[in-house]
């Protein structure tokens, strides 16, 4: 096989790193899928003290969020609509509440990322320091009850391995994919003192493909059989993997490489060994929809008054 892993030093002086030597020849550097860019707006003003980015598929369930941290912060504004810092484009949304910074990632590898390019150029352009970034959705379980929230451990492929390849100049190339594991760790705490929801931390699968890339029956095409389903989500569940979606690989290896820390904390919306649909009510998904929201409110709430009581 011809590739290999991409072994690039991350170190660099700026604590949000990026690794491209080209982008010191530009004058502008124009964030295009952000509406945003070096020499028409003050980057480190408007962001440079932001110390957490959550991130998610909708634009909705993320203003829902900058909404649900502001008064977990007790920084609601009812006079604020929390206005979407890329209005000029319809590709992402950005909204921002203190130090916390929340954006849209659209769905899959693809649509995240670009935002992911463009966000951490925007943190380095920012001078931002010390930054978290979480990625906050949904997820098919594998023998988990749906609700259960997961924080994952490694993002594998469909394959099952801890990896991220991209074809670069007609050539693969293969990253890592590990997440922050203290990270990991101080997540699932926090969710023992919520004690609201059950937690688990494992391996997530990352695939290309919404239907027969992850096993389902129920796409426009499918050439396998139910057993056969099954057999490749007990191999998945034998290899460690709890859930399933669509983003986690790119979003761990990208952030490794910018110097991030990070994590991936999904809830499970079904059983997949159980069925390919949801059935649950609106009411029931929109409760579980939250979940994630509420232990990363808590987690970055918890973190600001630990830092406040050090300072």
């Amino acid at each position: 096989m011809d590739s290999k892993d991409d072994k690039r030093d991350v170190s660099c002086s700026s604590p949000v790193c990026v690794h491209n030597p080209h982008l010191d020849a530009l004058k502008d550097d124009i964030l295009y899928h952000f509406s945003l860019g070096t020499a028409t707006h003050d980057l480190p003003a408007m962001f440079g003290d932001v110390k957490y980015v959550c991130v998610g598929g909708s634009p909705w369930r993320m203003k829902s969020f900058t909404e649900f941290i502001a008064a977990e912060l007790g920084m609601e504004n009812p006079k604020s609509e929390y206005p979407n810092i890329c209005a000029g484009t319809d590709r992402y949304a950005m909204y921002r509440v203190g130090p916390v910074l929340s954006v849209s990632h659209g769905m899959g590898i693809p649509s995240i990322a670009i935002m992911l390019h463009e966000l951490i150029k925007l943190l380095h352009h920012a001078q931002c320091k010390d930054v978290t970034i979480i990625r906050i959705g949904t997820s098919g379980g594998i023998g988990l009850e749906p609700g259960t929230v997961v924080v994952t451990k490694q993002s594998v492929d469909a394959t099952f391995l801890p990896k991220f390849e991209q074809v670069i100049l007609g050539k693969p190339v293969v990253r890592n994919t590990d997440l922050d594991q203290s990270l990991a760790e101080e997540l699932l705490q926090c969710s023992k003192e919520l004690n609201q929801f059950e937690t688990v931390i494992g391996n997530t699968m990352c695939t290309l493909d919404f239907y027969e890339g992850q096993a389902r029956l129920d796409g426009a095409f499918c050439s396998y059989s139910e057993k056969d389903k099954q057999d490749y989500l007990n191999k998945a569940s034998e290899a460690g993997v709890c859930n399933i979606e669509m983003e986690s690989s790119v979003f761990a290896s990208m952030c490794k490489l910018s110097g991030l820390r990070a994590a991936v904390v999904c809830v499970t919306l079904l059983d997949r060994l159980k069925g390919d649909q949801l059935k649950s009510s609106h009411e029931v998904l929109h409760s579980f929809q939250q979940r994630p929201q509420k232990l990363v409110g808590y987690f970055i709430k918890k973190q600001l008054k630990a830092k406040a009581i050090l300072n």
